[in-house]
């Protein structure tokens, strides 16, 4: 498809496009989908209204791209496995998962426009949250739920593992929704490193003690041997 009148090509496409989903997150994360539009996105990005057509199809392409590229930055920049081998015990590879969504959700870096995206899409959904299930967000979900696999007895039923995951990433999404309350019920709080490191750990402990609990291991504290697992490699392949 050729460039549309007043459309740069070559070279300088990849920086029209660059530009436009800048424009787009600034305004996605200010005004949300419904309140932003293609015009004002332009003027921002100092290029010509065809151009969202050119490079994206439509708004809602362009949307769809935005919170990808933005999901994929924060999965980049706070990786769930930190770096962990692929034979770190069940224990390590739990706190590296919350510690790292945890990151996600409350870094000023991420939060001023990726977090108030995600923020708006979970109470007016659009059909780009299709793609970011699918895409970023299930691949999540499976991760936690074969790191629970290791740590809860064989006798578990499906729905129990499910909602101890839902349960865990319930914490960590609490301190990014009620931020502003908590910051009004401890004002000289803050989510600085110290602060979420403090969290990390509790929420990790919070959890390893409820997931003993509830697999018959003894009581909250306890030290549970997690059962024996092949080694995975990270490329592993699920059915």
């Amino acid at each position: 498809m050729g460039a549309p009148p007043g459309i740069d090509s070559n070279a300088t496409q990849a920086a029209t496009r660059r530009a436009l989903l800048d424009a787009a997150a600034a305004e996605f994360a200010g005004r949300g989908f419904h309140g932003a539009t293609v015009r004002d996105i332009c003027r921002q990005a100092g290029a010509n209204v065809a151009a969202v057509n050119y490079h994206f199809g439509d708004k809602e392409s362009l949307y769809s791209e935005v919170l990808a590229e933005l999901s994929a930055q924060a999965q980049k920049r706070f990786p769930a496995e930190a770096g962990l081998p692929p034979d770190a015990a069940p224990r390590q590879r739990l706190a590296a998962f919350i510690r790292s969504l945890l990151q996600r959700v409350l870094s000023e870096e991420l939060s001023a426009r990726h977090g108030r995206i995600m923020a708006r899409e979970m109470v007016e959904p659009t059909d780009a949250l299709n793609r970011l299930v699918r895409e970023f967000i299930q691949p999540q979900a499976d991760l936690l739920r074969d790191i629970l696999r290791d740590l809860l007895p064989a006798s578990i039923d499906p729905e129990t593992s499910r909602l101890c995951a839902l349960s865990i990433v319930g914490q960590i999404l609490f301190y990014a929704h009620c931020r502003p309350v908590l910051q009004r019920l401890k004002p000289e709080g803050s989510f600085d490193r110290l602060e979420l490191d403090r969290l990390a750990r509790h929420i990790t402990e919070f959890s390893l003690a409820a997931l003993e609990v509830l697999g018959g291991r003894g009581s909250p504290g306890a030290v549970a041997a997690p059962r024996k697992r092949p080694v995975r490699t990270r490329s592993r392949s699920r059915s």
